[in-house]
Order: C-alpha cells, then structure tokens, then sequence
C-alpha cells in the first residue's frame, strides 16, 4: 500500500492544529503491565501486585519519576477507583476499560490515576457517546499509511513511528456539546459548498483528505463543491469502518460475500507470522487464516505493517517473573475473533486508499481561511472548556473543584 506522502499535498493548506484547536498529548503510561489486550490478564496482575509486599510490590509496580506506590493523586474523570496512596490502601482492582492502544488495537486499561504517569484527565472528562477522537500519527518522511485515524475509545498514545500525534476530540464537552472547531468554520465551509456542515462532516473530511506534514497533519479544502460531497462520503465510510461499523449500524464486510475463515485452528502459543500471497493466506505456526487480501497484509500505518504489530504486541516474550509476564495460558478464542475482524477492517481500507489519495489536489488554503476571518482561532479555543458539573474525588478523597 502507497501512502500519501508530504510531498503530494498543497503548500497553502491550512493545518488541522488551527482548524481542530484544542488538543491534548497522548496519555504517557509509564508502566506497560497496567495494559492488556484482555481483562483477565489485569485483574490476575492487579492480584499478583496487591498480594506482593515490600520491596517485591515496589519492584513489580516499576516505580517512576510521575508514580510510585506512595504517589498521592485526584481519581480519573468517570472512574471509581482508590484515591489513597497504593502503598497504604490498594483497594479493589478497577474495572478495566477499552482504549485504542495503538493503530486499530483496542486493548484493556486499569483506569487507575495512581498508576499511571500522565494520563490526561481533560481527555477523560469528554469520552463517551457521542465523542469521537481524532489521533494524528507521527509523522515519519515517507511513511506509508493515513495521517489521521480516528476513535471512539480513549486513545492510547502509542504510535509506531515512535513520535505520538496529538489527540483532538470532536467535541469540547461532554454529550457531544460544542465541536472543538475554529469559531466560523462550519459557516465557512456551509457558504462554501452551499448547505450545511455538521462537525461529523467535517471529521469525515479530515479522514479522507488529510495529509501529512512535519508540522502535524494539514488539510486541504477544494472549491469544487462535488469534490467536497465525495470527501465527505468517501470520509464517512473509511471512519465507519475504522469505528466496527458503529455510525451505520453495520459491522464492515467484505465484498461478494468474501469472509476470512480460520482454516487450520491457531496453536497455542505462536510466534510467527507470515503471509501466503498467492492463497491469500496468513499463516501462524501452522494456524491458518484464509482469504486475507492482500491489501489487509499491506495495509500501514507509519510505515508499520498493521497485522504484524497487533500480533507482536500478543506474542513478545516479556520479562520472567513481571507482571507483563502474566498473561493467557493459551492463545484466547477471542483474539482469534478480533484478528479476523481486524483483518476486514485493513482489507476495505487498503482497497480504498487510492480514492483516499486522489482528494490529495485541493485549492483552498489558509489564505481563504484568514480572510474570512476564520483563522488565526481564538486563544481560549486552545484550552480545555471549563467542566463545572462533573465532581471529581482528588488525592485522599479530598473534593476536587474544577
């Protein structure tokens, strides 16, 4: 799969950091144990730590320069979990929640402020129905795969290229209140093209036409209004995808009722992965998972093969005797059922990608923007909304105001 490079997009256009511009880093974990991509495995880790004492508890929670046992910090926006110091009252292990850990790997997160470096809480305090996170990639010169992805889970932070994006939620406020857009756009672009722009069609467009730059993500705005409609299609169903099918309605599927099927069961504990190119096969230690187009193998995101991070990200031996080292016995069913979900996902993306591509020729520029007043935004547009209704517990149960 080619990917839209720098070099093939307009000089002029404007930056989705002055379009979009509130954003916040991606959270920095600082320990890779609180992480897993099933429950099972963390609560059996938050079991193994709790039981531990002493310096072998301080050695198995990987103490840093933001967090240690002793670590005295507010509760997450959203989550009941334990304010009191870990070291002192660790409290019930925290029910795990979905995040988008990297490009199209939703795994599991213990949602527990003592236990994480830098976990951005003004990103916490605007997830849910019907926010949506828009996560630029790091760019990399050259780098193959979209700029721009978006998510309905809290992301992660982790970007292949190894240099993180900013995040940029949709909307500023909880329920989908006041899109985190520069303050004339939507009116802009409705004169423009001659009807009205939702935030949601604005995201579309973001998803099919951005594209990357040194400076963080840029993105085109063309003066033909046809051109702008098929974006916006186009920009729908490539997030409608992304997302599992949850703006339609409908899980993605392929074409003339193609579906991948699991040939020869995967074994227990594989750590290989290839690709049969001729029988559209990928093959895992003697597992078989056939078709798999080739455009789903291909198929990258800073330059990284999707499918062989995901798997690397199951299978890389960890340390013996850490807490990462505790996992699945087995290779779970369930994963098994994600990959090949996974699979259809990457496979109508990379079947897409040149339409993607071609939105590359756009007109309309920051020039147009400043001149009708749109750009530069607003300073106070580049901080988070104030919150005034969402309570929240500080460091040893103390309330928090906001």
């Amino acid at each position: 799969m080619r990917g839209v490079t720098d070099d093939a997009r307009p000089q002029d256009a404007p930056l989705l950091d002055e379009l979009m511009p509130w954003s916040v880093a991606p959270p920095r974990l600082g320990r890779s144990w609180i992480v897993a991509p099933d429950a099972r495995t963390l609560r059996a880790r938050w079991d193994r730590l709790v039981a531990a004492e002493g310096a072998e508890r301080e050695a198995l929670f990987r103490p840093s320069g933001a967090r240690t046992t002793a670590s005295a910090v507010a509760a997450l926006p959203g989550q009941r979990t334990g304010t009191a110091r870990f070291a002192r009252e660790p409290g019930p292990c925290p029910e795990p929640v979905r995040v988008a850990h990297g490009p199209f790997d939703e795994q599991w997160l213990l949602p527990d402020h003592r236990l994480i470096d830098s976990a951005r809480p003004e990103l916490w305090r605007v997830a849910g129905e019907p926010q949506l996170f828009a996560v630029e990639q790091g760019y990399g010169p050259g780098a193959a795969g979209p700029p721009l992805l978006v998510t309905a889970a809290l992301p992660g932070g982790r970007s292949p290229t190894g240099r993180p994006g900013r995040v940029r939620p949709l909307f500023r406020r909880p329920g989908g209140r006041e899109p985190n857009l520069a303050p004339g756009l939507l009116a802009f672009l409705g004169e423009r093209y001659g009807h009205g722009v939702t935030p949601r069609d604005w995201l579309a467009w973001t998803v099919a036409a951005a594209r990357p730059s040194p400076a963080g993500c840029r993105v085109p705005l063309p003066a033909d209004r046809e051109v702008w409609a098929a974006g916006v299609a186009l920009g729908r169903e490539l997030a409608d995808v992304q997302l599992r099918g949850a703006l339609s309605g409908t899980g993605p599927r392929l074409p003339g009722g193609r579906r991948p099927y699991v040939r020869a069961a995967v074994p227990a504990r594989p750590t290989t992965m290839a690709y049969d190119p001729e029988n559209e096969a990928l093959e895992l230690d003697g597992g078989r998972i056939s078709p798999v187009p080739a455009e789903a193998w291909e198929y990258r995101v800073g330059g990284v093969r999707v499918l062989e991070r995901w798997f690397a990200c199951r299978t890389a031996p960890a340390e013996p005797g850490s807490l990462e080292a505790i996992g699945p016995a087995a290779w779970p069913r369930e994963w098994t059922s994600e990959l090949l979900g996974l699979i259809t996902v990457l496979a109508l993306l990379g079947a897409r990608e040149p339409e993607r591509a071609a939105l590359a020729a756009g007109t309309a520029g920051a020039a147009d923007l400043r001149a009708a007043g749109v750009l530069p935004p607003p300073a106070g547009t580049r901080r988070p909304a104030s919150v005034l209704d969402h309570p929240e517990e500080g460091p040893e149960g103390q309330f928090a105001l906001l």
